[in-house]
């Protein structure tokens, strides 16, 4: 319940008049050529990387600006590396596509997260229709490089694409290859408009979807056609200031704050309202959606996780009504309870979900992201 106050490869290609492209081509003499020469792989740098929030990164796909190492606690910054959220957005006359990029760390996969999702890459294409529609999974089976064929034998005809990458891992390098005769195009977003920032945890970094495409985060990315920022750190979402001190650079079309799996009722209580303005002196109308954590799948009958839920929630509501009383414009107030449905069918381990349990969340964040849009037109 919501409350508000006020490396790809393709084969057997086809030219395309360059009048119909809406982004840059990308010039085939900064590719690469396969062995045979028949393949030319270009670094995906070289499309723009959708999801990043700072551009001055120690890393090519870090999530943090190099700035926040040493600042932001240890375990934030590792997790920083991780590339969850990472997309690739292009067009292409593509008939076979493959992939191949490299990874930071050997595990591949985690007891309750798979390979696909941890580690591996997610084709999605845009339908005739408009709507983005799965189409491939890059499965990851060694370390450090992997290579696949994610599709073959399409129609003909030029698509858009986008690819997300490993939420659970990082990446030194993603290379799209295609086919000499073949273009690659940039697909950039129009002019003006703003990225979605989630800060949270290990369920915003996306554990434990089956695959990148499936963390709600991205789910809403589509559906909202906007680009998504995950600042989700596992285990480490916890509203500290560092944190909050480089959300305030970020000049978005909504904050999105879901950090209570990750804090206890004391935490909460200290550290929202200081979160909210230290938001609000930078932007002082931005909407900000505070979330509330899912229940426990067991608290039904695991009083101790029932409390948490409870406690937590009850020192978030506070916070969020005292924030309105001192004058804060802009708050909407998601609740948790029924966020995953009530079957206790959508999570792996009573607190992550499954992609059943991640497209609930999507279903219950998209209402209100909706409003929180529409009340700012220019962030569309």
């Amino acid at each position: 319940m919501l409350r508000r106050i006020p490396f790809l490869v393709v084969a057997l290609c086809f030219a395309s008049p360059v009048a119909m492209y809406a982004g840059e081509l990308i010039d085939p003499t900064r590719a690469v050529a396969s062995e045979s020469g028949d393949v030319l792989w270009y670094d995906v740098r070289l499309l723009g990387i959708e999801g990043q929030g700072w551009s001055e990164t120690k890393a090519a796909f870090d999530r943090l600006p190099a700035k926040a190492e040493g600042v932001v606690r240890g375990p934030v910054w590792g997790l920083s590396r991780h590339s969850a959220g990472m997309a690739v957005r292009f067009k292409t006359d593509a008939t076979t596509i493959h992939a191949r990029w490299s990874l930071t760390s050997s595990g591949l996969a985690m007891p309750h997260m798979p390979a696909t999702g941890v580690s591996g890459l997610d084709l999605y294409v845009k339908t005739d229709a408009g709507r983005w529609r799965w189409l491939a999974n890059g499965r990851p089976t060694t370390y450090p490089e992997n290579q696949v064929t994610l599709a073959r034998s399409l129609p003909k005809g030029d698509r858009e694409y986008m690819l997300y990458l490993p939420l659970y891992n990082g990446v030194t390098a993603v290379e799209i290859g295609i086919e000499k005769s073949c273009y690659l195009e940039q697909l950039p977003r129009p002019e003006g408009i703003k990225p979605i920032v989630f800060y949270g945890t290990s369920i915003t970094q996306g554990g434990c979807a089956s695959r990148p495409g499936m963390v709600h985060t991205a789910i809403l990315g589509r559906r909202l056609d906007l680009p998504v920022i995950n600042l989700g750190f596992s285990g480490n979402g916890k509203m500290e200031q560092e944190v909050a001190d480089l959300l305030a650079e970020l000049d978005v079309a909504v904050y999105v704050i879901d950090c209570l799996p990750n804090m206890n009722a004391e935490e909460v209580a200290a550290r929202t309202e200081p979160l909210v303005h230290a938001l609000r002196e930078s932007h002082p109308t931005t909407p900000i959606l505070l979330v509330e954590d899912r229940s426990y799948s067991d608290s039904f009958l695991v009083e101790s996780k029932r409390q948490r839920n409870e406690t937590s929630r009850e020192a978030f509501r506070a916070a969020y009504d005292r924030l309105l009383e001192s004058g804060v414009v802009g708050l909407a107030y998601l609740e948790g309870e029924h966020m995953l449905g009530d079957d206790g069918e959508a999570t792996v381990d009573s607190s992550h979900p499954t992609d059943l349990g991640f497209m609930r969340m999507a279903d219950a964040f998209e209402p209100w992201l909706r409003k929180l849009l529409d009340s700012v037109p220019e962030s569309r």
